[in-house]
């Protein structure tokens, strides 16, 4: 399910770097955890949409790549990223 215009609002909102900041790392992180999150819950009721799970494990491989990024470029800010969305120990 595709986020809805409030919802990437909000997360824009709490995630900008600057005010008119739509596509900073830490936005597209943000958007990207959202998007698995609903779609994992989706997976749970409906075990054999194999595609959707295509789309997960595509989604997945791309918040990773923009993580190992974020933690190569600026370590603090990784950091904060990661606790404010709870997706690594």
């Amino acid at each position: 399910m595709a986020l809805t215009q409030q919802r990437k609002q909000e997360i824009i909102t709490g995630y900008q770097v600057h005010e008119t900041d739509t596509g900073s790392t830490d936005v597209q992180i943000a958007m990207l955890t959202d998007r698995i999150n609903s779609l994992s819950k989706h997976l749970q009721a409906n075990k054999k949409d194999h595609s959707s799970r295509r789309g997960l494990l595509k989604m997945i491989g791309q918040r990773k790549r923009l993580l190992a990024y974020l933690q190569k470029n600026n370590r603090e800010k990784y950091q904060d990223l990661i606790t404010r969305l709870g997706i690594r120990g």
